[in-house]
């Protein structure tokens, strides 16, 4: 399993077009949004067929994003090998 948070910068009157941009997005839903601060907060978590960081470039490129900041990011990939 891999989660990862981000905040999304986009100016207020943007927040229509990348909210409805951002409902498109394999493994992401929205948290929170502050149309005061610009800012979106999501998280994403990987599935059958995409990967977090498929859609962390996703949304880094979405239309009116103006910025996408990793705020935390979790893999238990490997942990198996450490329960021995």
């Amino acid at each position: 399993m891999n989660i990862a948070s981000l905040v999304v910068r986009a100016k207020p009157e943007d927040f229509p077009v990348v909210q409805a941009f951002l409902e498109q997005v394999p493994g992401v839903e929205m948290q929170g949004s502050s149309i005061e601060t610009g800012r979106i907060i999501l998280t994403i978590e990987d599935g059958e067929g995409w990967s977090v960081t498929d859609s962390i470039l996703k949304v880094n490129l979405g239309p009116k994003v103006q910025g996408v900041t990793l705020a935390y990011e979790y893999t238990d990939e490997g942990l198996e090998n450490l329960e021995a």
